[in-house]
């Protein structure tokens, strides 16, 4: 079964120079049937202005990963990390038992375009920490690359959650299958351009989530660049 979850459903925010679509319930924006899917709790496309950003803010026991589109992120933590995040680079903070960041724009002049994303943790009381990793875009194109895993197989980053996140780029005859397990989930997001999903059309910002599903097939990419999880 696959429930489609359409870019123009999404709650949608604008803070003059933040403008972010939630493909959850988040912040101000409320939905009871939409409050996550299995351990996945937030995916927000955010586009941040030229200069501008988050303040420095709280957050604890939550797996937050940071994919960038386009621009760049200059991130900062309580835990002494500082680096800069860029399109094709995946950061990892498990906030644990409490963490403070910031992320802004790092550029004074051009726009930042970036998913975050949130996965409940196995459990409360994990110790904070950081990752942040380049996957090239050849490993990504025509293929699904694992890129955060529990166990941070084939280079992944680590996740504390029985979630696995794939990253895709396809266009035209290429093709991507990831196998699921009986008794596992599927989410599909389309960060950008379009695909079909186990035969369905989405386009930019849409969403699925599949269950009952022996797999998930991913043809007819047009400029698509596509996160797939796999859950338990």
């Amino acid at each position: 079964m696959l429930n489609l979850r359409r870019s123009d459903e999404r709650g949608h925010a604008v803070h003059g120079w933040l403008d972010s679509h939630h493909t959850f319930s988040f912040a101000d924006y409320y939905d009871p049937a939409h409050m996550g899917f299995r351990a996945l709790r937030v995916i927000n496309e955010d586009r941040v202005a030229a200069g501008t950003g988050f303040g420095a803010h709280p957050h604890r026991d939550m797996e937050i990963l940071t994919y960038v589109l386009d621009g760049e992120i200059a991130h900062k933590d309580s835990m002494g990390n500082g680096s800069v995040i860029r399109p094709g680079e995946l950061q990892r903070m498990s906030a644990g038992t409490g963490v403070r960041h910031s992320e802004h724009n790092a550029s004074r002049t051009a726009p930042l375009h970036f998913l975050q994303i949130w996965i409940m943790p196995d459990r409360a009381g994990h110790p904070p920490s950081y990752e942040q990793r380049a996957f090239p875009e050849a490993e990504r194109r025509g293929a699904l690359r694992l890129v955060a895993s529990p166990d941070g197989a084939d280079g992944s980053l680590t996740i504390h959650q029985d979630t696995r996140l794939y990253a895709g780029l396809l266009d035209g005859d290429e093709a991507a299958t990831l196998a699921l397990a009986a008794g596992r989930h599927a989410w599909v997001q389309v960060a950008r351009g379009s695909v079909e999903v186990n035969g369905t059309r989405l386009g930019p910002g849409d969403g699925a989530a599949l269950s009952g599903e022996r797999e998930v097939r991913l043809t007819g990419g047009d400029g698509a660049e596509v996160l797939v999880f796999d859950l338990a």
